[in-house]
Order: C-alpha cells, then structure tokens, then sequence
C-alpha cells in the first residue's frame, strides 16, 4: 500500500458518517521525577500550562513547546508506562541548525545535525551508524535532524520541514504558527525569488505576488512557482 493510497482511503470516509474533527492535543510521557522533568522542559522555553495537585497524590504537570498546537503532560498517577520509554517524539522545525543552537544555548544536550543515511536513521541511538553528519543534501524537507532526551532518557527529535507533503495542510486554513515560522518562511521565499529574477533577466515587480503564491503553496505541498 503506498501513502497515496493511504491518503485516498481515508478521505472516501462512510456513507452518512458525519466526520468529526479530531486533533491531537496532548501527548503523556513517562517521568519518574515530575519536579526534574518541570524543571528541564522550563528551560527549554516551553510555555507552562498547568500544574495541578490533587489530595490522593494525583499531580498532571503541562507545558506547550512555541508554536505548538500539541502540549505534553506528565505527573503522578498519570501513566503506567515507565519512564524514559517515550521515544521518537517529534518536534518539526522550519530551521534545523536554528532551533539546535536555541537548545544549546539553554543547556540542552542536542546531537548534532544529520541526515539518514539509511532508512529509519533518526530513529536509532546517537552514535550508531546510519547517521550522516550534515543537514540533508540541499535542506530536503522532512530529511534534516537532531536528537535530545529529557533526564529519564524519553528521546525528542527535531526534524526540518520546509515544504510540506500533499494534504498535510488544509488548503481552507493555511497559517504560520508563530512569527518565527513566517520569517522562515520569507527568507525562504526571497532565495526562491532571487533564483527566478535570475532566470527571467529581469527584476519582478510583483515580487510580493510571487512571494505570496510560493508560502502558500510551501505550506500546501503543491507544486512550487518557479
């Protein structure tokens, strides 16, 4: 079955069957010291939501990474899984050398940027083979990461996504997450446009049309202006 079909089926849906939207919001993960765990992913910049203590020891602690529509939880009494047992959890990121250096910065042991030189690279330990040090070739979409684990070892992984695969995006609500996205975004589009202006010889007036069709279609993962 390819992803394509994979899209055609569940877009068919069921005779009479009303779809109801269903969004991911929250994601639990595995602790053993929630005041720990408070603290690291503080420091990492993410937004606290919450941090409810009940009198029969139940305790849920939230935070929301910038830009996120999806928050994590973690706490007491809240999962049976065992801590550090997460793994693979993504974190997608318009810069990938970017958003590496802002978790540096705070104290975050990150890998280094790679790309995978064999499929399902990125999601083995740091270190093993496979990983090809260096952003993927020309920045591909969906090809660059970086790793890091919290302090009960629940593993995180950035991944770079620029231009997005077909249907990801609902073409009705296209929309930036953050201020930081849409200068991405812009900066992306101008080294776009600067390579058009060179193949038609001429400066583009409607720079800002141009500028606007190529976003749009990024986000959209349709076919890119040239």
């Amino acid at each position: 079955m390819t992803t394509a079909d994979v899209r055609s089926d569940d877009a068919r849906g069921i005779a009479g069957v009303k779809n109801v939207d269903m969004k991911v919001e929250v994601v639990v993960i595995p602790v053993s010291d929630v005041d720990r765990a408070k603290e690291f992913y503080g420091s990492l910049g993410w937004r606290l939501d919450a941090d409810f203590l009940f009198d029969n020891g139940f305790r849920v602690v939230q935070f929301t990474p910038p830009g996120s529509g999806c928050s994590v939880q973690f706490g007491k009494n809240i999962t049976s899984a065992a801590p550090g047992s997460a793994q693979g959890l993504y974190l997608v990121v318009s810069d990938i050398q970017a958003a590496r250096d802002g978790l540096v910065a705070r104290g975050v042991e990150v890998s280094e940027v790679f790309h995978a030189g064999t499929p399902g690279a990125q999601f083995q330990p740091d270190g093993t083979s496979g990983r090809v040090s260096a952003p993927a070739p020309d920045h591909t979409s969906y090809g660059s990461f970086a790793t890091f684990s919290d302090p009960d070892g629940n593993g995180w992984l950035l991944q770079e996504v620029t231009t997005r695969l077909p249907g990801r995006i609902d073409a009705a609500e296209r929309a930036f997450a953050s201020t930081a996205d849409l200068a991405s975004a812009l900066r992306r589009a101008e080294a776009a446009h600067g390579e058009h202006e060179k193949r038609t010889g001429e400066r583009d007036a409607d720079w800002p049309d141009w500028y606007a069709e190529y976003m749009v279609a990024e986000q959209a993962g349709t076919e890119l202006p040239t």
